[in-house]
């Protein structure tokens, strides 16, 4: 039921930004919104969603999968895992990114910028004992 909420969530606001014209819920929690676009690990189809990012510069946009707190990755991670070549909308520009997850110390610098961008990442991690995985999209060229 939870992922029927999620998918739910994620088109009804995609029909927002659509009929705004990218004006409304573009800075949700004040951060950039994003539309990741993936491979589907199962299903080799392509795949779209909108996530927060609360870390960005000119050559990485960093996404946490946190799922909101649940026990799961969320799909969008598992695919980036199994085809880690994607593409991203952010500022209205798609780009391509290579994504990977963030090692440990990458992690530990990251997470507290994190937490400074939106707090609820840090209430998301204590509802799970998974460590909620950070990802570091690098733009390329």
């Amino acid at each position: 039921m939870k992922d029927a909420g999620a998918k739910l969530m994620n088109l009804a606001h995609r029909v927002v930004l659509t009929l705004s014209g990218n004006r409304l819920l573009a800075n949700p929690f004040g951060m950039p919104l994003v539309e990741l676009h993936t491979v589907g690990r199962k299903s080799g189809q392509p795949r779209s969603c909108y996530l927060t990012s609360p870390v960005h510069d000119r050559d990485r946009v960093i996404l946490v999968a946190s799922k909101g707190g649940d026990d799961r990755h969320p799909d969008w991670y598992r695919n980036l895992q199994a085809h880690p070549d994607a593409e991203l909308v952010i500022d209205g520009r798609r780009r391509k990114i290579h994504a990977r997850t963030a090692n440990a110390d990458e992690r530990a610098q990251l997470w507290p910028r994190i937490i400074e961008a939106y707090r609820g990442y840090a209430n998301y991690q204590t509802r799970t004992t998974r460590e909620i995985p950070v990802v570091i999209c690098e733009l390329k060229s």
